[in-house]
């Protein structure tokens, strides 16, 4: 795989520990032109970069060596991890995203994605829970990479985990109400997958971040911010994986 270089001055200069990279966070650059999202990543004052580009083209582009810190994940946390910047590779695939009439990723983008993350997950042993995107360690932050990132599909190449249930029977809990009992299990299950906890928010506005960012991972066809019985089943599936 060709990886070009176009190195960003945004990240720590102390080196850290090749052991401590555990996680593969997935964004979207969020910005109407590749080129400016580019020159974002790599200018000083912008105070943010990661360590791949993917292209709309297919083209990678490394702006921050793996072995230091890159500045894309900010305030986060997964499972017992906080400010996940430090333990984190960052990989930006560019898309206008929410703001900017969000796309589908591009077919070569998808096949860069693949080789790129696993060559990544070959080399620091990555495991499938600890591969996420921005919305899922930032949910009252971030929406990306969004509804439209193939997860399903990346699954089936061992990058990430899906739920294995059957996408028809599944439909047709869509909507189905939940008690109160359900919607507690719901969060429950949500915070023993490894979705953070955040005491700082008031805790009705930041469920319904916790839910929207869920549904944009792994029920991607209606982001309500609604527990229904297809929510719940697919987050009890996931616990065994």
């Amino acid at each position: 795989m060709k990886i070009n270089l176009n190195y960003s001055p945004n990240f720590d200069p102390n080196k850290r520990k090749l052991n401590q990279i555990k996680f593969i966070i997935f964004h979207y650059t969020g910005m109407k032109i590749e080129k400016k999202a580019i020159e974002k990543l790599t200018n000083i004052k912008s105070k943010v970069s990661c360590h791949y580009l993917i292209k709309l083209n297919g083209d990678v582009v490394k702006l921050v060596p793996e072995p230091y810190i890159s500045w894309h994940a900010g305030i986060s946390g997964w499972s017992n991890y906080k400010n996940l910047n430090k333990n984190s590779l960052g990989i930006e695939i560019s898309n206008p995203g929410h703001k900017h009439n969000y796309k589908n990723f591009s077919k070569k983008q998808i096949i860069s994605l693949v080789k790129l993350s696993n060559y990544l997950i070959k080399k620091f042993k990555i495991k499938s829970n600890f591969i996420l995107g921005h919305s899922d360690i930032a949910p009252d932050r971030k929406r990306d990479p969004g509804e439209k990132f193939p997860w399903k599909l990346l699954s089936k190449k061992k990058i990430g985990i899906w739920h294995n249930l059957n996408s028809k029977i599944l439909a047709k809990e869509r909507n189905n109400k939940t008690n109160y009992i359900d919607k507690k299990k719901f969060i429950s299950n949500l915070y023993k997958i490894g979705y953070p906890v955040n005491k700082k928010i008031e805790k009705t506005k930041y469920k319904k971040f916790l839910i929207k960012a869920f549904q944009r991972r792994f029920r991607q066809e209606l982001i309500n911010g609604i527990i229904d019985k297809e929510c719940l089943i697919i987050s009890e599936n996931l616990l065994k994986k």
